[in-house]
């Protein structure tokens, strides 16, 4: 009787330590299959370099985290990517501060037309802006990474901007801070996406763009624009997103969240280069179909340089009006545009 019990027992504890054994095994296994927004199409360098970031994510989670990319605003348009990861509409979302005006004031300061030399040193300054002020403004979500596009420049469809007279008069597409630019200038802002410029520019209802070279090949846009001036003095460029829903992120065991926070933090660099790259494919693009990049003389440079300068007055107050100290965020975003174009000339 006793050995009939001892057999039953050693059965009965064979069984449960099977079942927590099981247990384990099924919570180990656990996959989270996330989808993630973007506007870029699927074509674009900033779409590939999403899919690279997420397979290495998948790779390195051993296939717990599977993440699925919508590009082409087809999961939510390019203006509610932002909204959507709030919601839930997409677990993440990739997308321009400058879509929604005003709501992101620390952020932004990166937009100003510091005259940026290349993607690396905007991409360093916004990061770093982040991880300075930490601005309630991102607390609705759990940001990946941000980054920041190549040298914003001047692009036009049928006139040649020389000097700063031929901007006068001329209807340029903008968004957020570079519709104060735009406005420095002497132009008329028009707002609209970057997935609406192509037939804006063919249609002529605008006369050029304030966009980094790439976009005239991402977008096509170099099939209809003939003239790039290379007004680097006054050059902007403007702050994404890469963020994930703040539920989705708290649900993540630390050992999840860790390998997205340490992939996050590598494409920072991989994809400023991304960027340095298209702008050079871009050039290459529209030098085939024989477009014109006009170099501004030193006069004419500095000139563009000092015709700018009210924005920054626009961006500190603005900021100000909505509770932040728009003067100590500008100058942290300047003191340190000035170190990294050191580093990264």
């Amino acid at each position: 009787m006793k050995r009939f019990i001892t057999v039953a027992g050693s059965v009965f504890i064979g069984a449960f330590f099977f079942s927590a054994l099981i247990s384990i095994q099924t919570v180990q296994a656990a996959t989270y299959n996330f989808t993630y927004s973007t506007f870029f199409p699927p074509t674009h360098i900033q779409t590939k370099v999403p899919e690279a970031w997420a397979k290495e994510i998948e790779t390195l989670s051993k296939g717990q985290i599977k993440i699925q990319i919508f590009p082409g605003g087809s999961l939510t348009p390019a203006p509610q990517i932002y909204d959507g990861v709030v919601k839930g509409i997409s677990d993440f979302g990739l997308s321009v501060f400058a879509y929604s005006p005003g709501r992101f004031p620390v952020v932004s300061a990166v937009d100003n037309p510091f005259g940026y030399p290349n993607a690396f040193v905007a991409t360093r300054v916004i990061n770093e802006l982040n991880r300075k002020f930490q601005p309630k403004e991102l607390s609705d979500v759990h940001v990946c990474y941000l980054y920041a596009h190549g040298p914003g420049l001047i692009h036009s469809v049928s006139k040649p901007i020389r000097t700063l007279e031929d901007v006068k008069g001329l209807k340029i597409r903008s968004t957020g801070t570079s519709q104060l630019i735009v406005r420095a200038l002497g132009a008329t802002p028009v707002a609209m996406s970057q997935g609406e410029t192509y037939d804006a520019l063919k249609k002529n209802i605008v006369d050029g763009t304030l966009v980094p070279v790439e976009a005239l090949e991402g977008f096509k846009q170099g099939e209809v624009l003939k003239y790039t001036t290379l007004n680097y003095s006054s050059s902007y460029t403007q702050g994404f997103f890469v963020a994930m829903n703040l539920k989705k992120w708290e649900s993540l065991p630390p050992d999840l969240q860790k390998i997205i926070t340490d992939v996050s933090k590598k494409y920072e660099d991989i994809t400023a280069k991304a960027w340095g790259d298209s702008d050079e494919s871009g050039r290459q693009f529209c030098l085939k179909l024989g477009h014109e990049f006009i170099k501004l003389s030193d006069q004419e440079s500095a000139r563009f340089k000092e015709a700018v300068k009210p924005v920054f007055d626009e961006y500190i107050k603005g900021a100000n009006a909505k509770g932040i100290d728009g003067e100590a965020v500008f100058k942290a975003a300047a003191e340190m545009v000035e170190k990294y174009s050191k580093e990264y000339k």
